[in-house]
């Protein structure tokens, strides 16, 4: 899987752990030289970081003699180096969304059909619910393949025999992600023999596909391993929640539209329709960052509703050195540039709020009291209000690394952050206004989110454990 968190290993797992460094140590230099020692002199280069990884991992497979192997597609799947395998077991295609629009194009259609390059001759695939013209492109695909695709049951139709289903990962596009594993599971179970399943019915031969909706596949009833599975599952980076005493950090790497918005309605009912402090007030931080060839804007627009007292934008880098930071570091982007799209996004933010004062109730505009801290009567908790001529309620800072980012956040009440120095390093007056509002909150609640790679560098500050 890819891309990984806080280490490169994570990325090859067999039966859900990473490989050890000894292992990670020992197949990367026998690839690596093997790949050296054969190289065309011609054209004498290595392959690309995602490719070395993905020959690495097929080696790791096989040489370790896994029972099978789950592979997910880096970025498409036509012309995905993942997509050398011949003959899979069975294919899926989750829930689409608009990404990577420069290598996949800027439609669903598009990338409807860029995935369906997956499929494979007389290799059953499946999909969940889509849009109706992306449904139609997979179809057309299918066709082309001669490959049988089945729609997957809603996870309801799962439940009748079982009762309710307890999934281990919060938010309800996952519901759609476990039929879909289910489906998978089941196609494998079948193959090993076990009986009881549910059959999938014959698809018509090909010719008649076209035009067709596509055949949904069986409900079936689930197992107590299978059950008991959908409950265990465990993925960090997406709908995580670690709580630090007063400061509470949701982690979700979401960066697309569909994604975002998802992870909007979990934030809001994780984090939002908790009980108010008796106590105190409660703030609530936006941390984010985007990258690649992503709308920001239209990311942004759809984190608005949450009503954050503040956003903070900073690069992915962990550190402003990465000489402790080696599975982190991107040489593909310099500080300078990772810089200036946060400074983007501070001005894109800045200027979302501005539309939105006066247009919506729950956005009032506050009243300007040179810097000092007024309540927000629409709310009921402290709002930071800097001397402007048009004050906003939310100011927006960017910090240069995570790692600063994060200790301005938690002003030293996360007992895994050192405080933030207090240097004058902050010059922007909502930072050392801030810093006393977030100090005397009785609860801090934090959205990380727009860059699984921010995610990642955040987890690695809060949960140091993971790069053991």
């Amino acid at each position: 899987s890819s891309p990984h968190l806080v280490q490169v290993r994570e990325r090859i797992r067999i039966n859900g752990q990473p490989i050890s460094k000894d292992l990670f140590n020992k197949y990367f230099w026998l690839v690596y030289n093997r790949l050296e020692e054969t190289k065309d002199p011609a054209c004498a280069s290595m392959p690309a970081y995602f490719r070395f990884l993905t020959i690495m991992a097929f080696h790791v497979f096989l040489q370790e003699k896994v029972d099978l192997a789950v592979v997910e597609v880096g970025i498409g799947g036509t012309y995905d180096c993942t997509n050398i395998i011949r003959a899979p077991v069975v294919c899926g295609v989750s829930s689409l969304g608009i990404d990577h629009t420069s290598i996949l194009g800027d439609t669903m259609e598009k990338i409807a059909w860029q995935k369906g390059g997956i499929f494979k001759p007389g290799v059953p695939a499946f999909t969940v619910a889509q849009p109706e013209r992306p449904l139609e492109v997979l179809r057309e695909r299918a066709q082309e393949r001669k490959c049988p695709l089945y729609l997957c049951p809603e996870l309801d139709d799962f439940e009748e025999g079982c009762g309710a289903l307890e999934l281990g990962l919060a938010g309800a596009h996952q519901r759609s992600n476990a039929a879909l594993a289910l489906q998978l599971a089941r196609t494998w179970l079948q193959r090993r023999g076990c009986q009881g399943l549910g059959e999938l019915k014959e698809v018509p031969p090909s010719t008649e596909l076209l035009g067709r909706p596509v055949p949904l596949a069986p409900a079936f009833q689930l197992n107590d391993a299978m059950i008991q599975g959908l409950r265990d599952t465990e993925w960090l980076g997406r709908t995580q929640v670690l709580s630090h005493g007063p400061v509470t950090w949701y982690l979700d790497g979401a960066h697309t539209t569909s994604s975002i918005q998802a992870c909007v309605r979990w934030f809001r009912q994780a984090a939002l329709n908790q009980d108010k402090p008796h106590d105190g007030s409660e703030v609530r931080v936006l941390l984010f960052n985007a990258t690649g060839d992503r709308d920001t804007a239209a990311l942004l627009k759809l984190l608005v509703p949450c009503h954050f007292d503040y956003a903070v934008f900073c690069p992915n880098f962990t550190e402003v050195s990465a000489a402790n930071n080696a599975d982190q570091q991107n040489f593909n982007v310099t500080l300078e540039n990772a810089l200036t799209r946060c400074l983007e996004n501070q001005r894109t933010w800045t200027r979302l709020l501005e539309e939105k004062v006066g247009q919506d109730p729950w956005l009032p505009s506050p009243l300007r009291v040179g810097g000092l801290l007024q309540p927000a009567p629409a709310r009921g908790s402290l709002l930071l209000v800097p001397p402007a001529p048009r004050p906003l309620n939310s100011p927006a800072l960017v910090f240069p690394c995570l790692a600063q980012a994060l200790r301005w956040v938690a002003q030293g009440r996360d007992p895994q952050l050192a405080a933030p120095v207090a240097s004058g390093a902050h010059s922007h007056p909502a930072a050392s206004s801030g810093a006393v509002l977030l100090r005397e909150a009785a609860a801090v609640r934090v959205l990380v989110t727009g860059s699984l790679h921010l995610v990642g560098g955040a987890l690695r500050l809060l949960d140091p454990a993971l790069s053991q």
